[in-house]
Formats: structure tokens, sequence, C-alpha cells
């Protein structure tokens, strides 16, 4: 995976990041008309980011940090525009994780982990080492791949926390107080977990067949992993949302 081979497969898996962000604010700014303004700088701010991408080229590991700081310029522009267009009581700084400083960082950390283990499992089923991954750098005490892998999927969680709050459902009752932060608590499981897999579950149109669309997780280590033992694979990366 140290070649541009390598470096060619988290270009297209940070590109479908970056895009699938841009079509999510595309769409909010269709049904937030007032924030119309806000909506379109943040994205013309992640799009030259698109094209910065494209324009990568060397081994992983001499352009980790370049794919690293595009990443994050996108992710700062990304969750400033979601955080002004929450209702003002729950808007947030930034990302933060173990723990969450704020119940949108909460529901999405949450949201975050159940992916992980989905991905984790496709990882494995696919026969793909869940400890060596490109873009995170090897680790035998961490799944480096599934950091990489999950960057094609994070979409999926942003957009059921978006939704839950959208749909007036999140409540000071959903969450415990921790040092520092806070915990979803049994009842604010629930409720994520209740919109999440309807989601996950819901069908999908993908690479020309229906299925659901957790089970495109499934589809999308294989093809990586047919890709990586040079057995034949679908040539085009498919679009995920």
């Amino acid at each position: 995976t140290e070649t541009q081979e390598g470096t060619d497969l988290v270009k297209e898996w940070l590109g479908r990041k970056l895009e699938n962000q841009v079509r999510l604010l595309e769409k909010l700014r269709t049904t937030r008309t007032r924030s119309s303004a806000e909506i379109t700088a943040a994205i013309d701010a992640i799009k030259p980011l698109t094209f910065q991408l494209d324009l990568v080229t060397g081994v992983p590991n001499d352009v980790r940090e370049q794919l690293f700081n595009i990443e994050a310029q996108a992710a700062r522009s990304y969750f400033d525009l979601l955080s002004r267009l929450l209702p003002d009581r729950f808007r947030f700084s930034g990302r933060s994780r173990n723990p969450a400083r704020d119940p949108f960082n909460c529901l999405l950390n949450y949201a975050y982990g159940v992916l992980y283990g989905k991905v984790e499992r496709a990882c494995v089923l696919a026969g793909l080492d869940p400890y060596i991954g490109i873009l995170h750098t090897d680790n035998y005490n961490k799944k480096s791949m599934v950091f990489d892998l999950i960057e094609n999927f994070r979409i999926w969680a942003d957009r059921t926390v978006l939704s839950l709050f959208a749909a007036r459902v999140v409540k000071d009752a959903l969450f415990d107080p921790l040092q520092d932060g806070m915990t979803l608590n049994k009842d604010g499981k629930a409720v994520l977990m209740q919109r999440f897999v309807a989601f996950l579950e819901a069908g999908i149109r993908f690479r020309g067949r229906n299925t659901k669309r957790q089970d495109v997780i499934q589809l999308t280590c294989h093809r990586i992993a047919n890709g990586l033992l040079g057995r034949p694979s679908d040539p085009v990366p498919e679009i995920i949302t």
C-alpha cells in the first residue's frame, strides 16, 4: 500500500467524503433559504479542496500530512456551517471526542462508533486486515484500515444526526454529564439508533442493483480487496450516498 496506488485509493476515499459534504450542504441550501449565503460560502470553501486533492502525487508516507491538512480544512468549514444551522442552544465549537462537549458531537461520536463496527466486520469478511492502513499509519494497537475506510461512510452518520435536530427530538434528557463533557444515555442511544438503523436498512440503487444502504459497506470492501489483490473489480469508483 506504500505506493502511488495506495495514495490514489486514499484520494478516492477522501474525495468522496468531501463530495458528500458538498452534496449535503447543497441539499440543505434548498430548505434553509435564510442561510443560503452562509451555506454557499461553506460550499465554496470545500470545493477547491477537492481540486487540491486531485493534484496530490507521491507515496502515502510522503503526502500523508498534505492529505490530512486538506481533510482538516474541509472539516472546519463543514462543521462550522452545520453548527450555525442548529438552534442557538445546540451550537458547538468544532469536533470534540472522548468526551463530547455538546449534544451534536455526542450523537455524532456514537453514530461513528456504530459505523466503525460495521466497517471492521466488512474488512474482515473481505480479507482486509483492519490494522493495516494507508492514510492512517500501521499500528497494531489501532485499526488503521477501519479509520481509512470509514471516510466513505461518515456522511450517513452526519445526515442521521442532523435529521434528529431537524425533527426537534434532541432533548437534554438524552444525555448524562461527564467530567468535561457528556455522554449519550440509554434513552439517547435508543432515539439515535431507531433512526440510524432505519437509515442504514433503507433500500438504495447501487452499481446497477437494489440493495440495503448498509450492505454497500461490504460491497465496497470487497471491491477494494479485489483491487489490491489484482483480481477483477469495478474500476469505476462508485457513488456512496
